[in-house]
């Protein structure tokens, strides 16, 4: 199996996983439940309005951490760059249609595309196996 295959069966797995970012120097974490593999990255869609988005831009260092009901856990690092294309957009809708409801003209609401660069993925397991999926 391919590292990103790997990466989003888990994710698809275990669809709340948690993002952590950098709010001045406080850390904040907060569930997420979209992810997609779109042009040979790892993307996340984010309201444009929300605090994560806003601190992924003045902080672009973040950390996915998933885990599963076998003790396992898989965690991804990475930088977070930005693809406002309406092409990166259309492709968050076809994996999840019901984000359309939530971000349009009549609400408002804009949808960020978030995707990881320098990205590294590891999988824990509670017997202290450790497994490098994908190495930045």
């Amino acid at each position: 199996m391919k590292p990103n295959e790997e990466i989003m069966n888990f994710l698809k797995e275990n669809p709340t996983f948690y993002l952590a970012t950098v709010d001045g120097y406080l850390p904040r974490v907060r569930p997420l439940g979209f992810a997609m593999w779109y042009k040979d990255h790892l993307c996340l869609a984010i309201g444009k309005h929300k605090a994560a988005y806003k601190q992924l831009l003045d902080n672009t260092n973040l950390e996915l951490c998933a885990a599963n009901d076998r003790g396992e856990w898989l965690r991804v690092q990475g930088t977070a760059n930005f693809d406002n294309t309406p092409e990166a957009q259309e492709a968050a809708f076809k994996v999840a249609p019901q984000l359309e409801d939530l971000y349009n003209e009549e609400t408002g609401n804009k949808l960020g595309i978030v995707y990881l660069d320098h990205l590294s993925a590891k999988l824990f397991s509670m017997s202290g196996a450790v497994k490098d999926i994908m190495s930045y």
